[in-house]
């Protein structure tokens, strides 16, 4: 969706500019782009997914892994995501129950899983995710569901502040970009949602795991020093994990540091 939407910008300031440019022929041309329509299709034959071959896990076992049109693969990724997912899900509930609080980690559950394949997959944390999320946050501690709105609004905004010192700071020294843009939004998010004071905890776990897991892959998977790391899926972990031990870490934390 956003790659149509840059390619439709891009095309029509380079006509504004009077360069004669036109869409290129792979750009979608359907009239509605969006999360609902077009309707799901085979990647390989077009096939139009009915309803009965898009049941989380289900379908998948019951078309045997493959398209029922084409006997194309369906890549193992559909079902491992829909499976995490639901964990995640019932963890969550089996946690904390039934409530206003876990419905709205529940909607966080689903957007930070997302927004970590997308950023493993294309680098990029999407505005359309991140900034309704933080949104959601300050709604929700408006009327105290997490935490004080005056805590969540500073979270918010040290949560910005944070790694947007960090991305300037590593830019003047090196001249190169550290991380992106989103990455100061999803942090921002965790600020509105938890609060200032599980900021250093969720710094300090994403830090630590993303270390752990480059390292693992460059000594394994032969991974160079010089491939960009997604941040965004370290965040979200730590982030999640603050979301739902929240009390418990910042205690924590705040007792072995002595503040």
């Amino acid at each position: 969706m956003m790659r149509r939407d840059w390619l439709g910008e891009c095309v029509e300031f380079l006509q504004d500019q009077g360069h004669g440019i036109s869409p290129q022929p792979e750009a979608p041309r359907e009239a509605v782009f969006n999360l609902a329509k077009p309707d799901s299709r085979c990647p390989e034959c077009g096939h139009a997914i009915r309803a009965w071959e898009n049941l989380p896990l289900l379908s998948y076992v019951i078309l045997g892994g493959r398209c029922s049109n084409c006997q194309s693969p369906i890549s193992w990724r559909y079902p491992a995501i829909e499976l995490f997912t639901g964990v995640l899900s019932a963890l969550v509930v089996w946690q904390l129950g039934l409530g206003v609080g876990s419905l709205l980690i529940l909607l966080a559950t689903w957007a930070l899983l997302a927004l970590s394949f997308i950023d493993i997959d294309h680098q990029l944390l999407p505005d359309s995710i991140t900034l309704p999320l933080l949104w959601l946050g300050l709604l929700a501690n408006s009327f105290g569901v997490f935490v004080p709105l005056s805590d969540a609004v500073w979270g918010a905004i040290a949560g910005y502040l944070i790694l947007w010192s960090v991305y300037w700071s590593f830019k003047l020294l090196t001249g190169k970009e550290g991380m992106g843009y989103g990455d100061f939004k999803l942090l921002a998010a965790f600020g509105a949602w938890m609060g200032w004071q599980a900021l250093p905890v969720i710094i300090l776990l994403s830090a630590l795991s993303g270390i752990v897991v480059t390292v693992l892959q460059m000594l394994f998977s032969g991974r160079s020093r010089h491939q960009p790391i997604p941040f965004g899926p370290y965040l979200a972990i730590a982030g999640w994990i603050a979301l739902m031990w929240r009390d418990d870490i910042v205690r924590a934390y705040f007792g072995i540091s002595g503040l």
